[in-house]
Protein backbone atom coordinates (compact mmCIF):
# COMPACT_ATOMS: atom_id res chain seq x y z
CA UNK A 1 0.00 0.00 0.00
CA UNK A 2 0.73 3.18 -0.53
CA UNK A 3 0.70 6.96 1.11
CA UNK A 4 -0.98 10.07 -0.28
CA UNK A 5 -2.18 13.03 1.28
CA UNK A 6 -4.67 15.92 -0.42
CA UNK A 7 -4.38 19.51 -1.68
CA UNK A 8 -6.77 21.53 -2.60
CA UNK A 9 -6.75 24.57 -4.95
CA UNK A 10 -10.22 25.12 -4.98
CA UNK A 11 -11.36 28.29 -2.99
CA UNK A 12 -15.13 27.63 -3.43
CA UNK A 13 -14.30 24.14 -1.54
CA UNK A 14 -12.71 25.89 1.38
CA UNK A 15 -13.18 24.34 5.24
CA UNK A 16 -13.55 20.63 3.54
CA UNK A 17 -11.67 17.95 4.07
CA UNK A 18 -7.93 18.90 2.67
CA UNK A 19 -4.63 18.96 3.93
CA UNK A 20 -3.03 21.44 1.75
CA UNK A 21 -4.13 24.74 0.36
CA UNK A 22 -3.92 26.84 -2.14
CA UNK A 23 0.13 26.62 -2.38
CA UNK A 24 0.41 23.39 -5.17
CA UNK A 25 4.18 24.02 -4.30
CA UNK A 26 3.87 23.93 -0.80
CA UNK A 27 1.89 21.35 -0.38
CA UNK A 28 4.22 18.83 -2.17
CA UNK A 29 7.22 20.17 -0.38
CA UNK A 30 4.82 19.57 2.52
CA UNK A 31 4.14 16.23 1.63
CA UNK A 32 7.71 15.21 0.67
CA UNK A 33 8.78 15.97 4.25
CA UNK A 34 6.21 13.94 5.89
CA UNK A 35 7.42 10.40 3.71
CA UNK A 36 4.25 10.46 1.75
CA UNK A 37 4.16 8.62 -1.31
CA UNK A 38 2.18 10.98 -3.18
CA UNK A 39 -0.43 13.72 -3.60
CA UNK A 40 -3.94 13.66 -4.43
CA UNK A 41 -5.08 17.11 -5.95
CA UNK A 42 -8.34 18.73 -6.44
CA UNK A 43 -8.09 21.51 -8.97
CA UNK A 44 -10.47 24.45 -10.43
CA UNK A 45 -10.54 22.90 -14.07
CA UNK A 46 -8.52 20.99 -16.29
CA UNK A 47 -6.74 24.01 -17.47
CA UNK A 48 -6.28 25.77 -13.69
CA UNK A 49 -2.58 24.15 -13.62
CA UNK A 50 -0.14 23.38 -16.18
CA UNK A 51 0.63 19.88 -16.39
CA UNK A 52 4.50 20.62 -16.94
CA UNK A 53 3.93 22.54 -13.31
CA UNK A 54 2.55 19.16 -11.74
CA UNK A 55 5.09 17.50 -13.41
CA UNK A 56 7.97 19.06 -12.40
CA UNK A 57 7.06 19.06 -8.44
CA UNK A 58 6.53 15.06 -9.09
CA UNK A 59 9.89 15.10 -10.13
CA UNK A 60 12.13 17.83 -7.50
CA UNK A 61 10.15 15.94 -4.78
CA UNK A 62 9.51 11.83 -5.81
CA UNK A 63 6.03 11.85 -5.36
CA UNK A 64 3.73 10.34 -7.43
CA UNK A 65 0.23 11.79 -8.53
CA UNK A 66 -2.38 9.43 -6.40
CA UNK A 67 -5.72 10.97 -7.70
CA UNK A 68 -7.73 14.50 -8.86
CA UNK A 69 -10.41 14.93 -8.16
CA UNK A 70 -13.44 16.52 -9.74
CA UNK A 71 -15.28 18.20 -7.00
CA UNK A 72 -15.04 21.72 -8.14
CA UNK A 73 -17.75 20.75 -10.64
CA UNK A 74 -20.30 21.04 -8.28
CA UNK A 75 -18.51 23.25 -5.66
CA UNK A 76 -17.63 25.94 -8.41
CA UNK A 77 -19.74 25.43 -11.73
CA UNK A 78 -22.42 23.61 -9.83
CA UNK A 79 -22.60 20.74 -12.34
CA UNK A 80 -23.71 17.13 -11.93
CA UNK A 81 -24.03 14.39 -13.60
CA UNK A 82 -27.82 13.65 -12.90
CA UNK A 83 -29.21 17.51 -13.03
CA UNK A 84 -32.59 17.45 -14.92
CA UNK A 85 -31.11 19.71 -17.45
CA UNK A 86 -28.95 17.96 -20.43
CA UNK A 87 -26.97 20.69 -21.18
CA UNK A 88 -25.69 20.56 -17.19
CA UNK A 89 -25.25 17.00 -17.56
CA UNK A 90 -23.01 17.38 -20.91
CA UNK A 91 -21.11 20.33 -19.74
CA UNK A 92 -20.61 18.33 -16.65
CA UNK A 93 -19.77 15.12 -18.84
CA UNK A 94 -17.07 17.53 -20.71
CA UNK A 95 -15.35 19.17 -17.29
CA UNK A 96 -15.04 15.19 -15.91
CA UNK A 97 -13.48 14.13 -19.36
CA UNK A 98 -10.87 17.55 -19.29
CA UNK A 99 -10.05 15.95 -15.17
CA UNK A 100 -9.47 12.19 -16.52
CA UNK A 101 -7.23 13.75 -19.71
CA UNK A 102 -5.40 15.91 -17.29
CA UNK A 103 -5.10 12.73 -14.62
CA UNK A 104 -4.11 10.40 -17.14
CA UNK A 105 -1.01 12.22 -18.79
CA UNK A 106 0.12 12.19 -15.51
CA UNK A 107 -0.75 8.32 -14.37
CA UNK A 108 -3.10 8.95 -12.30
CA UNK A 109 -7.17 8.53 -12.21
CA UNK A 110 -10.03 10.80 -11.50
CA UNK A 111 -12.84 10.96 -8.85
CA UNK A 112 -16.40 10.93 -9.13
CA UNK A 113 -18.13 12.24 -5.80
CA UNK A 114 -20.31 15.33 -5.54
CA UNK A 115 -20.37 16.20 -9.10
CA UNK A 116 -22.61 12.18 -9.11
CA UNK A 117 -25.68 14.26 -7.80
CA UNK A 118 -28.77 13.08 -6.79
CA UNK A 119 -32.64 12.06 -7.73
CA UNK A 120 -34.67 14.75 -6.72
CA UNK A 121 -37.42 17.09 -7.94
CA UNK A 122 -38.67 15.57 -11.21
CA UNK A 123 -36.09 13.42 -11.62
CA UNK A 124 -37.10 10.00 -10.28
CA UNK A 125 -34.83 7.81 -8.89
CA UNK A 126 -34.58 5.70 -11.69
CA UNK A 127 -33.91 8.24 -14.14
CA UNK A 128 -30.92 8.99 -12.14
CA UNK A 129 -29.66 5.68 -12.08
CA UNK A 130 -29.35 5.72 -15.46
CA UNK A 131 -27.88 8.49 -16.25
CA UNK A 132 -25.21 7.39 -14.00
CA UNK A 133 -25.13 4.38 -15.35
CA UNK A 134 -24.89 6.03 -18.88
CA UNK A 135 -22.25 9.00 -17.33
CA UNK A 136 -19.71 6.26 -15.77
CA UNK A 137 -20.03 4.17 -18.54
CA UNK A 138 -18.35 6.97 -21.07
CA UNK A 139 -16.23 8.00 -18.05
CA UNK A 140 -14.68 4.65 -17.32
CA UNK A 141 -14.15 4.23 -21.35
CA UNK A 142 -12.57 7.80 -21.44
CA UNK A 143 -10.18 6.80 -18.78
CA UNK A 144 -9.07 3.53 -20.52
CA UNK A 145 -7.45 5.20 -22.92
CA UNK A 146 -5.02 6.00 -20.63
CA UNK A 147 -4.49 2.52 -19.18
CA UNK A 148 -5.97 3.79 -15.51
CA UNK A 149 -9.69 3.36 -14.25
CA UNK A 150 -11.99 6.02 -13.39
CA UNK A 151 -12.91 6.35 -9.51
CA UNK A 152 -16.74 6.35 -8.54
CA UNK A 153 -16.98 7.40 -4.35
CA UNK A 154 -20.23 6.17 -2.58
CA UNK A 155 -21.44 8.92 -0.31
CA UNK A 156 -23.20 9.54 2.79
CA UNK A 157 -26.80 9.96 3.01
CA UNK A 158 -26.24 13.79 3.76
CA UNK A 159 -24.40 14.22 0.03
CA UNK A 160 -25.96 12.01 -2.35
CA UNK A 161 -29.37 9.66 -2.00
CA UNK A 162 -27.73 7.44 -4.86
CA UNK A 163 -25.72 5.33 -3.07
CA UNK A 164 -24.68 5.45 0.14
CA UNK A 165 -23.05 1.81 1.00
CA UNK A 166 -20.30 0.31 -0.77
CA UNK A 167 -22.01 -3.13 -1.89
CA UNK A 168 -24.96 -1.03 -3.14
CA UNK A 169 -22.66 1.33 -5.63
CA UNK A 170 -20.39 -2.68 -6.31
CA UNK A 171 -23.80 -4.28 -7.30
CA UNK A 172 -24.66 -1.40 -9.59
CA UNK A 173 -21.21 -1.37 -11.47
CA UNK A 174 -22.15 -5.21 -12.21
CA UNK A 175 -25.00 -5.26 -13.05
CA UNK A 176 -25.29 -2.60 -15.68
CA UNK A 177 -22.06 -3.67 -16.68
CA UNK A 178 -20.19 -0.64 -16.28
CA UNK A 179 -16.30 -0.99 -17.61
CA UNK A 180 -13.10 0.36 -15.72
CA UNK A 181 -14.49 2.14 -12.98
CA UNK A 182 -13.35 0.99 -9.60
CA UNK A 183 -14.95 2.00 -6.44
CA UNK A 184 -13.21 4.97 -4.12
CA UNK A 185 -14.34 3.93 -0.53
CA UNK A 186 -14.03 6.58 2.04
CA UNK A 187 -13.78 5.53 5.76
CA UNK A 188 -15.92 8.66 6.91
CA UNK A 189 -18.62 8.38 4.91
CA UNK A 190 -18.52 4.15 5.58
CA UNK A 191 -18.44 5.04 8.97
CA UNK A 192 -21.90 6.73 8.86
CA UNK A 193 -23.48 4.24 6.55
CA UNK A 194 -21.98 0.71 6.79
CA UNK A 195 -22.54 -1.95 9.61
CA UNK A 196 -19.15 -2.98 9.63
CA UNK A 197 -16.24 -0.90 7.40
CA UNK A 198 -13.82 -4.08 7.72
CA UNK A 199 -17.11 -6.11 5.98
CA UNK A 200 -18.19 -3.38 3.49
CA UNK A 201 -14.31 -3.45 2.47
CA UNK A 202 -13.64 -7.52 2.14
CA UNK A 203 -17.18 -7.70 0.22
CA UNK A 204 -15.73 -5.15 -2.80
CA UNK A 205 -12.68 -6.58 -2.51
CA UNK A 206 -12.22 -6.91 -6.55
CA UNK A 207 -13.42 -3.58 -7.25
CA UNK A 208 -11.70 -1.48 -4.63
CA UNK A 209 -9.69 0.99 -6.32
CA UNK A 210 -8.98 3.78 -3.53
CA UNK A 211 -8.97 4.09 0.01
CA UNK A 212 -9.75 7.80 1.75
CA UNK A 213 -7.94 7.50 5.38
CA UNK A 214 -9.80 9.36 7.80
CA UNK A 215 -11.31 9.18 11.12
CA UNK A 216 -15.13 9.14 12.53
CA UNK A 217 -14.80 13.24 12.86
CA UNK A 218 -13.24 13.60 9.12
CA UNK A 219 -10.03 14.41 10.98
CA UNK A 220 -6.39 12.26 10.55
CA UNK A 221 -7.02 8.90 12.04
CA UNK A 222 -6.26 8.35 14.97
CA UNK A 223 -7.74 11.55 16.11
CA UNK A 224 -11.44 9.91 16.52
CA UNK A 225 -12.77 6.81 17.36
CA UNK A 226 -13.12 4.78 14.45
CA UNK A 227 -11.95 0.90 15.08
CA UNK A 228 -8.84 0.80 12.42
CA UNK A 229 -7.16 -2.41 13.58
CA UNK A 230 -9.87 -4.45 11.76
CA UNK A 231 -9.87 -1.87 8.26
CA UNK A 232 -6.30 -2.36 8.06
CA UNK A 233 -6.66 -6.29 8.58
CA UNK A 234 -8.92 -6.81 5.93
CA UNK A 235 -6.99 -4.48 3.37
CA UNK A 236 -3.73 -6.43 4.14
CA UNK A 237 -6.24 -9.82 3.72
CA UNK A 238 -7.71 -8.62 0.04
CA UNK A 239 -4.22 -7.59 -0.77
CA UNK A 240 -5.16 -4.32 -1.36
CA UNK A 241 -1.82 -2.44 -3.07
CA UNK A 242 -3.53 0.87 -3.70
CA UNK A 243 -3.53 4.22 -2.08
CA UNK A 244 -4.57 5.23 1.94
CA UNK A 245 -5.11 8.81 1.20
CA UNK A 246 -5.73 11.19 3.86
CA UNK A 247 -8.83 13.38 2.59
CA UNK A 248 -9.49 15.05 5.97
CA UNK A 249 -9.61 18.16 7.72
CA UNK A 250 -6.40 20.38 8.61
CA UNK A 251 -6.71 20.54 12.69
CA UNK A 252 -5.75 20.60 14.61
CA UNK A 253 -3.41 22.29 11.50
CA UNK A 254 -2.20 21.10 8.19
CA UNK A 255 1.38 19.47 9.84
CA UNK A 256 -0.40 17.93 12.89
CA UNK A 257 -2.87 16.52 10.27
CA UNK A 258 -0.51 14.98 8.20
CA UNK A 259 2.07 13.68 10.72
CA UNK A 260 -0.90 11.90 12.24
CA UNK A 261 -1.86 10.71 8.61
CA UNK A 262 1.39 8.96 8.74
CA UNK A 263 2.01 7.84 12.38
CA UNK A 264 -1.61 5.93 11.69
CA UNK A 265 0.14 4.69 8.10
CA UNK A 266 3.48 3.13 9.41
CA UNK A 267 1.83 1.63 12.39
CA UNK A 268 -1.16 -0.61 10.54
CA UNK A 269 0.95 -0.76 6.93
CA UNK A 270 4.83 -0.33 7.49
Amino acid sequence: MKSAVTISLVPEARGGPFVYWDDLAAGFAAAARHGFDAVEIFIPSSNAVPLSTVQELMEKHSLKLAAVGTGAGWVKHKLRLTDSDPAVRQRGREFIFGIINFAGILGAPAILGSMQGRWEGSVSREQALDWLAEELTVLGERASGHGIPFLYEPLNRYETNLFNRAADAAKFLEDRGIKNVKLLCDLFHMNLEEASIAGALHAVAPQLGHVHWADSNRHAVGFGHTDIAPIAAVLKEIGYTGYISAEVLPLPDSSDAAKQTMESFRRWFR
